[in-house]
């Protein structure tokens, strides 16, 4: 039996969510190891009128009884925060605000820092040293490489160190998506209260490293934002809405501008952070730069023949383990979020962005369906429309075919070319300023359309991630 404190420090949109969803899951809240939970055997309950010295002899070895579960908050150090963050929690289940995290580190049991992956050392260097003798700590960073190191750096030895991730956006039912756990130093019975902790999110565990999630979230994560971030870049440069342009409306281009849309409506830092600290995201990025500029240049050539080779030899090497047929998505599902009219007639495209896509996995040796327990939303999303192409070969014939022939295109692809370079640049600088001034530049030009967009790519991802959830 148990009653626990837990500490959210940084209540961002993913902070929140989890204040929220820990505060109403915390009243007399049973909860069970995720990683000994079955399908049949719910993973979590709530239990309104129980005597709890009645029940506790009927509970299993692997349940841990916690019988009030409690949140600590606080954000930044800023009064005008704090009284923000007051009313805005005013009628949250179970959450209390505190002005600073030394006020939330003393006391909690379970400290868990939702801050960005740059700022992590700083935060922690400031609010480790108050950590209440034997808690349990983690965070929540998209690279846990910095993390790791500033928990290590500022933590009292006595303190265990166990981090998660999930792998999902803030307006994302957590249930059934993949959550990263990471014990990096901690006892099976610390890592089991965690888990027992975060099962009221019905999130899918998935136990690593932290070499290893950074390593996997490199190879799920990065290039596909790096795609989607360069064709919103591409889009303003050409002056271009792209739903008012008949090209870009209609199955695959709907998902592409909804979910370009979706990241460039998210900060700035949910992405920049993962991809200028995480080695291999640096490497990977800059690998697609290097696809992208190698086909358009092909394409601009004339070469049909090697552009051709490329990249069906590309294709059989990074499919070559057969099609995962829960991934493919039909014209008739896809067409259902539009945020334009589609065009009567069909409208060829290079689609140079998912072309570079798969020639930047063949050259990195990279399989996308090895990580598909530990993948995004987003990922699923580009994944299953990458397949989509490749897997018909008169589709994607069509295709090399435009990219050849087709001028219409030319300036489209070569504004992606320079986007694609110009991102790989910034992220190789890891200059955060420059990362930052870029991506609000191209979010205030799409922004009015943010709402919309939202309410269309908010149903898109429901209806298609019933078909791309990994089992």
């Amino acid at each position: 039996m148990a009653s626990i404190a837990v500490g959210i420090i940084g209540m961002g949109d993913m902070g929140r969510m989890y204040a929220r969803r820990l505060g109403n899951a915390g009243w007399n809240a049973f909860g069970s190891s995720m990683a000994s939970s079955t399908a049949t055997e719910p993973s979590w309950f709530l239990c309104l009128e129980v005597v709890v010295t009645d029940v506790t002899s009927q509970l299993p070895k692997n349940i841990l009884l916690i019988t009030n579960l409690r949140i600590n908050a606080c954000d930044r150090p800023d009064p005008n925060r704090y009284k923000e963050l007051v009313e805005e929690c005013s009628d949250w289940k179970n959450v209390t605000i505190y002005p600073n995290g030394h006020l939330v580190s003393r006391q909690s049991d379970y400290i868990i820092y939702s801050v960005e992956a740059e700022n992590i050392d700083r935060v922690v260097a400031e609010y480790g040293p108050s950590t209440k003798l034997g808690a349990i700590v983690g965070g929540q960073t998209s690279c846990k490489a910095p993390e790791i190191n500033a928990f290590e750096n500022y933590l009292p030895d006595d303190v265990a160190i166990i981090s998660c991730h999930s792998l999902h956006g803030p307006g994302v039912n957590p249930k059934g998506q993949p959550l990263v756990l990471i014990n990096h130093r901690g006892s099976q019975q610390q890592l089991s209260t965690v888990e027992s902790i975060l099962s009221c999110l019905e999130s899918k565990a998935v136990h690593l490293t932290a070499k290893e999630h950074d390593r996997i979230t490199a190879d799920t994560q990065a290039v596909t934002h790096a795609a989607f971030l360069s064709m919103g870049a591409a889009w303003m440069a050409n002056q271009q809405f792209p739903w008012e342009v008949p090209r870009y409306v209609g199955g695959i281009e709907n998902v592409k501008i909804n979910v370009m849309m979706r990241i460039y409506s998210n900060k700035w830092h949910v992405y920049a952070g993962l991809a200028i600290l995480n080695p291999s995201a640096k490497e990977q990025i800059r690998q697609y730069a290097a696809s992208v500029t190698e086909l358009f240049k092909l394409m601009l050539a004339g070469q049909k023949a090697e552009f051709a080779k490329r990249v069906k030899d590309a294709g059989a090497k990074v499919f070559r383990r057969g099609w995962n047929e829960d991934l493919l998505l039909e014209d008739e599902v896809l067409d259902q979020f539009s945020l334009g009219e589609k065009s009567p007639e069909p409208v060829g495209n290079s689609h140079l962005a998912l072309l570079a896509m798969v020639d930047c996995w063949s050259k990195l040796d990279i399989v996308p369906y090895d990580h598909m327990i530990c993948s995004t939303p987003l990922f699923r999303l580009w994944l299953g429309i990458t397949e989509y192409l490749f897997r018909k070969p008169e589709m994607l014939n069509e295709v090399i075919e435009v990219a050849m022939t087709d001028d219409t295109f030319r300036g489209d692809d070569l504004e992606f070319t320079f986007a694609a370079r110009d991102w790989s640049d910034r992220v190789s600088l890891g200059h955060f300023d420059s990362y930052q001034e870029k991506f609000e530049r191209i979010q205030n030009y799409f922004a009015p359309r943010f709402p919309e967009a939202s309410r269309i790519g908010n149903e898109m991802l429901k209806t298609i991630l019933e078909k791309t959830n990994p089992s």
